[in-house]
C-alpha cells in the first residue's frame, strides 16, 4: 500500500474526479514546450502512455491542433486499484502558427512519451541580402 501526502496533487486528483476525464468535446490540456532551433520551430508535447495511433495532428490555415487519447490499461479481473493519479481520456492543444512557418513540411516524431513537431521557417521569412544600385556601381547591404 502506498502512503503519500501532497495537498496540491490531491486537489488535482479530486478536481479530475469531479470533472471526469477529458472527452473529444471537452478535452483536457497537455503540457508542451516550444522553442526555435536553427531554421526550425520545435513544439514538444508530453504524452506518456499514449499510443501513436491514438494521436491526431491537423493544420488548417495557421491553426495547429493536436489531440490524443490515453486509454485505461488492461487489468486482471481481480485487480483492485489502490492509487490512480495518471489522467485518462482525451487531451488537446491548439496553437496559432505564424505566417513565417512552412506548415506544408511539418515533421512529427514520437519517442519516450514525447511528441515532437518540427516546423521549418519559411524561405520568405529568412534574412536575405538586397543589392542597391547607386549611379553606375552597386553595393550590397545586409538586412
Amino acid at each position: 500500500m502506498l502512503m503519500r501526502t501532497d495537498p496540491f496533487r490531491e486537489l488535482d486528483r479530486l478536481t479530475q474526479q469531479l470533472m471526469g476525464p477529458g472527452t473529444w468535446s471537452r478535452p483536457s490540456a497537455m503540457p508542451m514546450d516550444a522553442y526555435r532551433e536553427g531554421d526550425e520551430y520545435v513544439v514538444a508535447f508530453d504524452l506518456p502512455g499514449v499510443a501513436p495511433d491514438a494521436m491526431d495532428i491537423n493544420v488548417e490555415r495557421n491553426m495547429l491542433t493536436v489531440k490524443a487519447e490515453r486509454r485505461p490499461a488492461a487489468k486482471a479481473d481481480d485487480a483492485q486499484m489502490e492509487l490512480s493519479e495518471r489522467p485518462l481520456g482525451v487531451f488537446s492543444r491548439q496553437i496559432v502558427l505564424a505566417d513565417t512557418l512552412d506548415t506544408e513540411r511539418i515533421q512529427a516524431d514520437y519517442d519516450a512519451g514525447v511528441l515532437t513537431l518540427r516546423i521549418p521557417i519559411a524561405e520568405r521569412a529568412k534574412p536575405r541580402k538586397i543589392s542597391i544600385g547607386v549611379g553606375t556601381g552597386r553595393r550590397e547591404i545586409s538586412g
